[in-house]
């Protein structure tokens, strides 16, 4: 009987059995939100074994909890310097911002959920150019004293990468602690050299969650997205801008590069520090003494810019930058700017995003018009759709390619970072944003969304529904997996 069972038995039909036992292995043993359990199903379907070497490679989270837990531990270690802080720093009695009040709800979600400090002696410059951004930065590196933490998602082995290379060997040798961290995915195809070089010259080097197999990036997820660079503890960078040619304007597909970065002066520093020194200890497992880096009591800075600095990721039990972004939706009276490379957020912000609309509030979204990511650029367009549909208005910018990360609201707050607006960087990337309660700054960064507008083409609704059907298909498709991308 069983032979002849097996007679009609082809390779065939064990290979999609086997495929069928990969797909049920992924709804019983995974616990995933259900919309994008369903995108992995169907993907694994219509792409069998293909379909699953892919969710191996960018779906899965069985070892996320295993991979993490120590860094979980090392979070509740340091936070005794938050509590610490928060005892001499958060009273809110005592600001001066009158912001305070309006925003104590937002203040509070960040403090109590994902222990960010709200600190108000801060200068901020904002930059938007990347040779500006890398003669300021650079100016700033060549003058430190004691050391100088940095840490990119990316860094090319260009002309700009070696210029910051040669730049901390030579700050190395003056005897200057330089500490480089980078994410292994984002920097892939650097020469071993570039680092060799650095460590010769006593530059401190480390790699974030690198792949268990060399030279073969399994680890598409839990990227480290954060852009940072600390300078003696008393300056500070965060934005978009990654370390490389294009950043500056230098690759000709993608053309002129349009980007918002953050200098940061006063305790806000300390805290973008402390973030580095989280993520440095996760990728090292070093003993790091805390009070050489960030003082508990030091002298107030002369600013008066109030600000949170929120970092979220794998590792979070909240996605504190997606929380936020909702908040500040919510308190939004008069109009809500948004500029994203990406935009492909999840329900939540995507029902936010349409309920101000349909409430008269002035939605507006600046995305780019030409993509880097294809698939998450059709994804992108789907949910503009969705948003045009209910009163907000959308613009391509047209003069290079956007990948500026803020959101500014009615004149008094804004973020400023390294988070998308997607699920990506809501969930799956460490990220790192600046909060900030202030309407010098806020009104700053809604000039520059509204001169940005000039370099824009608008996405009108009868635009969007004249769009072909090539185009219709490939935006249902990208809308499908958006929860995977």
């Amino acid at each position: 009987m069983i032979h002849s069972l097996l007679i009609g038995f082809t390779w065939l039909d064990m290979f999609l059995y086997i495929n069928i036992l990969l797909v049920i292995s992924v709804i019983f043993f995974t616990r995933k939100n259900p919309t994008t359990t369903w995108a992995w199903i169907m993907l694994m379907l219509f792409i069998p074994f293909v379909g699953f070497i892919l969710y191996l490679m960018f779906g899965q989270d069985l070892r996320k909890r295993k991979t993490f837990i120590k860094k979980e531990e090392e979070d509740r270690f340091l936070a005794v310097a938050h509590r610490q802080q928060t005892s001499l720093w958060q009273h809110f009695n005592e600001y001066d911002n009158p912001l305070i009040n309006a925003y104590e709800s937002l203040i509070s979600l960040h403090l109590n959920a994902h222990d960010s400090l709200y600190t108000e002696d801060n200068t901020v410059d904002i930059i938007i150019d990347g040779k500006e951004l890398f003669n300021v930065m650079f100016e700033n590196i060549k003058k430190a004293k004691r050391y100088i933490h940095i840490e990119y998602y990316i860094i090319k082995n260009d002309e700009l990468g070696k210029a910051l290379k040669d730049l901390l060997v030579a700050k190395a040798k003056e005897g200057i602690e330089v500490f480089l961290l980078y994410d292994d995915m984002g920097c892939f195809g650097i020469p071993s050299k570039f680092f060799h070089e650095l460590a010769e010259a006593g530059v401190k080097t480390a790699c974030f969650f690198p792949s268990f197999i060399p030279f073969i990036k399994f680890r598409a997820n839990y990227r480290n997205h954060r852009k940072i660079c600390v300078i003696d503890g008393l300056v500070g960078y965060l934005g978009g801008f990654n370390i490389g040619e294009e950043y500056i304007g230098l690759n000709k597909k993608l053309g002129y590069w349009r980007d918002t970065h953050l200098k940061i002066t006063g305790s806000a520093v300390r805290l973008i520090n402390l973030q580095f020194l989280l993520d440095r200890r996760f990728a090292t497992s070093e003993d790091l003494l805390l009070d050489k880096y960030i003082p508990i009591e030091t002298n107030s800075a002369p600013g008066n810019v109030g600000m949170q600095i929120v970092s979220s990721g794998p590792d979070s039990k909240q996605q504190g930058i997606r929380d936020g972004f909702i908040k500040m939706i919510y308190t939004a009276k008069r109009y809500i700017y948004i500029q994203t490379p990406y935009f492909v957020p999840d329900e939540v912000v995507l029902t936010a995003l349409k309920l101000a609309a349909l409430s008269g509030i002035d939605v507006r979204v600046m995305i780019p018009n030409k993509p880097d990511h294809i698939f998450v650029y059709w994804a992108t367009y789907a949910h503009i759709g969705e948003i045009l549909d209910c009163g907000a208005k959308c613009y391509t910018y047209e003069k290079g390619f956007l990948h500026a990360k803020t959101i500014v609201i009615d004149d008094t707050i804004c973020s400023v970072g390294t988070a998308n607006c997607d699920i990506r960087s809501f969930k799956l990337n460490f990220e790192i944003n600046a909060f900030i309660y202030n309407e010098t700054i806020t009104k700053k960064l809604s000039r520059i969304f509204l001169e940005d507008i000039l370099d824009c083409k608008e996405v009108t609704p009868e635009i969007y529904k004249n769009r072909n059907l090539i185009i219709k298909i490939k935006e249902s498709i990208a809308r499908l997996l958006s929860p995977i991308l």
